[in-house]
Order: C-alpha cells, then sequence, then structure tokens
C-alpha cells in the first residue's frame, strides 16, 4: 500500500497567458503533513532547500501531475511548460498548458475542478536519498508537547513531480482559481496578478 503526504498549497490558480491556460500554486516548507496508515499517525515536514539538488540539475525532469498519475500529465520541465523557483517559505511553479493539451480530457477535467475549488492542494512525488549517499536526508524529532509523536524532517529530497490533489493536509491554505487579467499584468503584486 502506497501512503503519500498530501501538502496544501498557497496560492493555486489558473490564468490565461498569451491564450494559453497556466496554473501556478506554492508548496509550503516547514509546515506538518499528517499521514495516517493504518492506525498510526506519523507527521512529516519538509525543510527549506530540501529540493536544492534538482533544482540545481536543470537536466532532471520534474512533471506537474494531476492526482499523482503520470498517466495524466500538465505540464513538464524538460519541455520548458513547467518552471519551479525555490525561496525560503516555500516552492512555487508555473506550468503553462501546452498548446493542443487543453484538448486532452483529464486536462480539461483538471482546469474544471480547479476552477470549482475542488482541486485544493499540492502533493510532491520525492525519493529520499539512500543514508549512504545523503547522511541526514532525514530525521526524527520529539513532537513538541507531545514526545510520543516522531515529526519526520526532510532536508534533502529528489523531487520527481508535482501532483494538483484534491484534499490538503494543511486547511489553513487554500486553492482557487483566478482569472488572469492582462491589464493588471502591468502591476506586479508580489508574482500574484490578481483582477
Amino acid at each position: 500500500m502506497v501512503c503519500r503526504a498530501i501538502w496544501a498549497a498557497s496560492d493555486l490558480e489558473v490564468r490565461q497567458l498569451g491564450g494559453r491556460p497556466v496554473i501556478a500554486g506554492r508548496f509550503p516548507y516547514n509546515t506538518l503533513a499528517v499521514l495516517a496508515d493504518r492506525g498510526t499517525v506519523r507527521k512529516e515536514t519538509i525543510l527549506p532547500g530540501a529540493f536544492d539538488f534538482t533544482l540545481n540539475d536543470r537536466d532532471r525532469e520534474v512533471n506537474l501531475l494531476m492526482g499523482h498519475s503520470f498517466d495524466k500529465p500538465l505540464a513538464s520541465r524538460k519541455a520548458g511548460s513547467l518552471e519551479l523557483k525555490d525561496t525560503e517559505a516555500f516552492l512555487e511553479f508555473v506550468a503553462t498548458i501546452p498548446e493542443g493539451a487543453e484538448r486532452a480530457t483529464h486536462v480539461t477535467d483538471a482546469l474544471a475542478m480547479l476552477g470549482a475549488g475542488l482541486v485544493k492542494g499540492v502533493s510532491p512525488g520525492f525519493r529520499v536519498p539512500p543514508k549512504d549517499v545523503v547522511p541526514g536526508a532525514e530525521s526524527l524529532k520529539p513532537e513538541p508537547g507531545n514526545p510520543g509523536v516522531m515529526i519526520r524532517r526532510l532536508s534533502a529530497l529528489v523531487l520527481y513531480e508535482i501532483s494538483l490533489v484534491t484534499r490538503p493536509a494543511y486547511e489553513a491554505s487554500e486553492a482557487e482559481l483566478r482569472a488572469w487579467d492582462r491589464a493588471n499584468a502591468q502591476s506586479s503584486t508580489g508574482g500574484i496578478w490578481l483582477p
């Protein structure tokens, strides 16, 4: 059984740029995901800089997917339709839906679900490198005030995909559909342009 953490996105939105749909979002660092597997609760957090290996290797492929399905691609770093930007607070992505792809059923469905507010978060697909290759890539730390629960802290990961998902682990985050307004594109508001 595969158990995946679902992390919330902040500022997940759909825009139009040059007639192409654009999906933009952020994956927050230093926030907790709660994973429940067969009655056991685990928590984990991804630290800033954890994706440096992937981000610094421009030839490494990363895909934007719908629901962790490689059969439902939305954008690709190697194809030039997915851009990634890292800060201390979050990993930001901007995905331009390639010409013709919006006719694919899963792309139409993804855009419709974003617009309806049914897709509310992102979940990164990653691997933890082996301990002999990257010592300290993951560590366990007791939860403050609750020493019976351990938090897995992830500091070095190999990112291979980011997925749009319906159920984020962080309720405080939000995802929404916003319209791209070309008039507002001239005035930047922190990289997000609102109508």
